[in-house]
């Protein structure tokens, strides 16, 4: 028996694809969309296998308007019901600002932020007719305080996301559970370029372990895994920016 259905946006690699492996092994029903169909679809063929669990696949690329409310709407359609959306996609490309790469920042906010704008919009609306829905929004550690150089533009979109999750709990919707995770350092295709001397870098399947508990939790406000993120965040809110400058 299913626990449920979950829409994750790009599904086709690192903490998405993780997060569907072990949201299929908790019993759960999937809807997986990406603008990597090929590898979105060795995915499903993979947890069908080891799960039995039923998993439909979309191509999806967040930043198209028309295309995002289509997709969703269409999973809603195909399974009856959607009962969690996790809006997942994201890029990490960046630059300083004014050195000459404006098209890779806007690229990033496109996708995290307006991108992310459109998915809360989409699963609004299947969760408003439905009278219930739990939204996952994925931010980042990043968020809680301004970045420098090439992570400025990607920390404000996830600041950004994360002040969508909060504009939403503040409305209590009835039968609406809104949960913002921000994950710290987990190994992923975005930042397999990082070195793996990076302090408190965890895997990818230990950190989205930490990602799916609070999930399951609806918990509110998560970050993952708890330690050191939870210290860390506490004091990213209040140190001064010279003392966060050091800890990024």
């Amino acid at each position: 028996m299913s626990t449920g259905t979950i829409v994750i946006t790009g599904a086709s690699a690192g903490l998405g694809a993780e997060m569907a492996r072990q949201f299929a092994a908790l019993g759960y029903d999937l809807a997986l969309c990406a603008r990597r169909t090929e590898r979105l679809d060795a995915l499903a063929e993979e947890i069908r296998a080891a799960t039995g669990r039923r998993v439909e696949t979309a191509a999806l690329d967040v930043t198209d308007a028309d295309a995002v409310p289509a997709v969703f709407a269409g999973f809603a359609e195909r399974f009856g019901t959607i009962d969690r959306v996790v809006v997942n996609a994201g890029l990490g490309k960046g630059a300083p600002l004014g050195t000459g790469r404006a098209d890779a920042n806007r690229e990033t906010a496109m996708t995290n932020f307006v991108g992310a704008l459109a998915q809360t919009e989409a699963a609004l609306e299947i969760f408003r007719r439905q009278g219930r829905g739990h939204l996952v929004l994925i931010s980042s550690m990043s968020a809680l305080r301004g970045m420098r150089k090439s992570m400025t533009t990607y920390a404000a979109t996830k600041a950004g996301v994360a002040a969508i999750a909060e504009g939403l709990r503040s409305e209590r919707i009835p039968g609406l559970d809104v949960s913002v995770v921000y994950p710290g350092y987990i190994r992923s295709e975005m930042n397999e370029h990082v070195t793996q001397k990076t302090r408190f870098m965890v895997d990818t399947p230990t950190g989205v372990r930490a990602m799916v508990a609070a999930i399951e939790a609806r918990r509110a406000k998560a970050y993952v895994p708890a330690w050191p993120w939870v210290p860390i965040g506490v004091l990213m809110r209040v140190l001064p920016l010279s003392a966060v400058r050091k800890l990024t």
